[in-house]
């Protein structure tokens, strides 16, 4: 199917960095699942096999077994119907690796969007926002920018949360009573911040050059860099104590098995976090 000769070597957690992989050859360590995979069709069985597969990744990143971590997407569903809370990745691997604040980044090419809220409802968002948590956030895109992306002075725009940026509070108060605040404070200790700038003009060139920009929810942020590279964006989370990547889609079960797949964000996400291991 690849079209390139591989051999794939099964081996055990423990054997890792034994042995050395040879041109060519394929490492995998093999989980079995109480029931058989059929594509397109998740199993509530397998979903406690599926998750510690995904805990032993992380915990040989923590060991330093794995120099970086790089996932496939989760139907979040079938998880949740086996009875185990999940909302993504991002919370799990917080969690596991006691992470008070993750914060997702998603890269297309030039362009980086990192996000203040991550999967949550749409009505939630004005109450999750705070001036403690949007400040955190941009502490650490502001730092995992200088040291996993090697920018030496960052600069990051900040969209606001209401339409117009709250129109001087006549449209929602939160853009000048919790995001503005955070970044003239920032702003003053030298960091090259500006904002909160309406959302449907942040993006646009006449907004000013900007390393990043931080959006105040997921589908603030994730239409305009799907639209701008999706099948080659990547996902990366910021604030963790290891490396991970994953694709900047979900799993598409509707075409499972078929052959359709396109594999260029899983290849932009392997690129990609080779390159933050390096750092």
């Amino acid at each position: 199917m690849t079209g390139i000769d591989i051999a794939v070597t099964e081996i055990e957690l423990d054997e890792v960095g034994l042995r050395r992989s040879d041109t060519g050859e394929l490492q995998v360590i093999s989980l079995a699942f109480p029931e058989p995979e059929v594509c397109g069709q998740p199993s509530v069985a397998n979903v406690g096999v599926l998750l510690d597969g995904l805990r032993s990744a992380a915990e040989g990143c923590l060991q330093e077994r794995f120099a970086a971590l790089v996932t496939m997407p989760l139907q979040k569903s079938i998880i949740n119907d086996a009875g185990i809370p999940f909302t993504g990745h991002t919370e799990f691997l917080a969690e596991l690796t006691e992470t008070d604040r993750p914060v997702m980044l998603l890269i297309a090419g030039d362009l980086r969007v990192a996000l203040a809220s991550t999967h949550m409802p749409l009505r939630e968002v004005p109450d999750y926002l705070t001036r403690e948590g949007i400040r955190e956030t941009l502490q650490i895109l502001h730092n995992d920018l200088k040291s996993r992306f090697r920018l030496d002075d960052p600069e990051i725009v900040v969209c606001g949360l209401n339409p117009h940026a709250g129109e001087s509070g006549h449209l929602g108060i939160e853009d000048d009573d919790i995001i503005a605040p955070v970044v003239r404070e920032l702003a003053g200790t030298g960091l090259k911040i500006r904002g909160p700038l309406p959302a449907d003009t942040a993006f646009l060139p006449s907004a000013g050059r900007a390393d990043a920009i931080l959006a105040m929810y997921h589908d603030q942020g994730l239409p305009v860099l799907k639209y701008a590279g999706f099948g080659h964006a990547v996902n990366v989370t910021l604030g963790l104590p290891i490396v991970r990547t994953s694709v900047d889609h979900g799993t598409a079960l509707d075409i499972a098995g078929s052959g359709q797949a396109d594999t260029g964000s899983v290849i932009a996400a392997i690129k990609l976090a080779a390159e933050l291991a390096q750092t």
